[in-house]
């Protein structure tokens, strides 16, 4: 069975080749050497509050990146992207002052969610390829033209759903591919966690900018869900709330409307059936996520963090333990476990190669609209199809 633990050295020159680009399955575990390249993609970033200034820290430690560039409209965030880069590099006020320089390759959009869809409009004017935080967008809507646009272009457009390159999940997809569950039957996602973080302006305490909970932190899960499933979602049905977390807060005259817990149900085109259970004031516990996946033969389940993926055969001869250990190769781990580094890893290799791309814009567009999906029926009291969105996919 396949193991992440590789046996190299963060200082070793095999770890500078093997970062140079990974193949297309859906895990870490198939990165690999490829051609050595002299010149580093270079990148600019757009919006650096703690996202961009993580991913800079990120793109410092792989040898084929270069972050060229940044732009924020608040001072305080360039000089905090900066400082993540580590070296000097050009700082702009306005996103178009960076697009409208001729020694980019690629720009990453880690902005205000609700910004995403005006900025890729503008990034799509240009040849450059783009990858984008997820979510995609904050509505099915937005995603819809982005998705259009992003079609017509030949430039790599990439979406930001890294908790599939996450060690324990990559490794038990990886698992779950080689038919050890049988048919899936469930899948089911726990995330209990802390509130949501403060942002610069507060601008994530509220749904109209942040597209709702279940669409800002939840569009992960339902990635996952959605590719543990190996289909598309027919019908949703969630019962949320907001209970305890950011009730005594106000701005300008408003309190936060975000939910900060719920239960949501899926129902897959293939008769799989998912389930998320979210609670966003339990940040007591052991870990903060539980991934189970159910066949008619086996259960694979695993945590974030964690390094072992559990194989139970209805059989009883187990639990059969799978490392899923960070690679050494990874140098910069993060606040995702590695997977920003990976999902960078990946995205050159697939620039370099003229390769498409991992995350897809079909796949950013599926986790908004079960996220906006789940939403809606928490709004309305009711089961949500799919159907009742305009979905080109």
């Amino acid at each position: 069975m396949q193991s992440l633990d590789l046996p190299l050295s963060s200082d070793s020159p095999e770890r500078d080749s093997l970062v140079q680009g990974c193949d297309g399955g859906p895990s870490a575990a198939g990165c690999h050497a490829a051609e050595m390249t002299t010149t580093p993609v270079r990148y600019g970033i757009i919006g650096t509050g703690m996202m961009g200034g993580e991913h800079a820290l990120n793109l410092a430690e792989i040898p084929d990146a270069d972050v060229v560039a940044l732009a924020d409209p608040v001072e305080s965030s360039l000089a905090w992207g900066t400082a993540c880069v580590g070296h000097p590099v050009a700082t702009y006020l306005d996103h178009r002052d960076l697009l409208a320089r001729d020694d980019l390759d690629a720009v990453l959009i880690a902005s205000p969610n609700f910004t995403h869809s005006s900025l890729l409009a503008d990034v799509f004017e240009t040849d450059l390829a783009v990858m984008v935080e997820k979510p995609m967008c904050t509505t099915v809507d937005e995603c819809v033209e982005v998705r259009r646009r992003a079609l017509d272009r030949d430039a790599l457009t990439w979406v930001g759903l890294e908790y599939r390159f996450m060690p324990t999940v990559s490794v038990l997809l990886d698992e779950l591919a080689t038919g050890v569950c049988g048919t899936t039957r469930m899948v089911s996602i726990s995330e209990h966690r802390f509130p949501f973080l403060v942002k610069v302006g507060n601008w994530n305490r509220f749904n109209v900018n942040t597209g709702g909970t279940l669409v800002e932190k939840c569009c992960h899960f339902f990635d996952l869900m959605r590719l543990a499933a190996n289909a598309n979602p027919t019908r949703v049905y969630a019962s949320g709330g907001h209970d305890v977390n950011h009730l005594d807060e106000v701005y300008d005259g408003r309190v936060p409307d975000i939910l900060d817990n719920a239960f949501v149900v899926v129902d897959f085109d293939n008769g799989v059936r998912g389930a998320l259970e979210l609670s966003m004031f339990a940040e007591g516990g052991r870990y903060e996520q539980q991934i189970t996946v159910v066949g008619d033969r086996a259960k694979l389940e695993t945590t974030v963090p964690g390094d072992e993926v559990f194989i139970g055969v209805r059989d009883g001869s187990g639990p059969v333990s799978v490392s899923a250990r960070m690679s050494p190769a990874v140098t910069y781990a993060g606040f995702h476990h590695g997977s920003s580094f990976l999902e960078h890893v990946r995205f050159i290799a697939c620039l370099r190669s003229g390769a498409p791309a991992e995350v897809t814009v079909d796949d950013g567009l599926w986790s908004v609209a079960m996220g906006a999906a789940a939403h809606r029926s928490i709004d309305e009291g009711r089961v949500v199809h799919l159907a009742e969105y305009d979905l080109p996919v």
